[in-house]
């Protein structure tokens, strides 16, 4: 994993790099074990969240209402880290980051995102789920998405 801060590699930032990857990571495993409250206590409370569907951008209470009946049910969602890139801020209190995530049904996924420190604790402002696409499916893709729209 690797962490810039203002940019530049800063090799005595790992306690920020620390602290970020433990929030993320935990972020998905709280997914993973249906965790609401955990979960959803990573999210900073003016924080979106972006879906792979065009209509999923959701505030967080708009997120936690779609979630909670799966939650509830004890069905979460499983998203693995396979690689990260983290960035801070030349203040250290912002920070963004793109993910790699495997996922059992679509695969590789990528995660994006940007994260704030309150209060000495790291919350996500914002995530964003895509499926990358490969360049040569692209065309073939965007004619599926067409089709299907009214």
């Amino acid at each position: 994993m690797l962490i810039l801060v203002g940019g530049i590699p800063v090799p005595g930032a790992g306690a920020q790099q620390s602290d970020i990857e433990a929030v993320l990571d935990d972020f998905h495993l709280a997914a993973s074990e249906a965790d609401s409250e955990r979960y959803f206590g990573y999210l900073a409370e003016e924080s979106i969240f972006l879906g792979t569907d065009m209509t999923e951008r959701w505030t967080k209470a708009e997120f936690q209402g779609y979630a909670e009946p799966h939650f509830s049910a004890g069905r979460g969602w499983t998203y693995v880290p396979q690689e990260r890139h983290v960035y801070v801020g030349a203040d250290g209190r912002a920070a963004w980051f793109d993910e790699i995530l495997l996922n059992e049904k679509y695969g590789e996924v990528r995660g994006t995102g940007a994260l704030i420190l309150e209060e000495d604790t790291w919350r996500i402002v914002q995530y964003h789920l895509t499926v990358p696409v490969p360049n040569d499916l692209l065309g073939t893709v965007v004619e599926m998405i067409r089709a299907q729209s009214p």
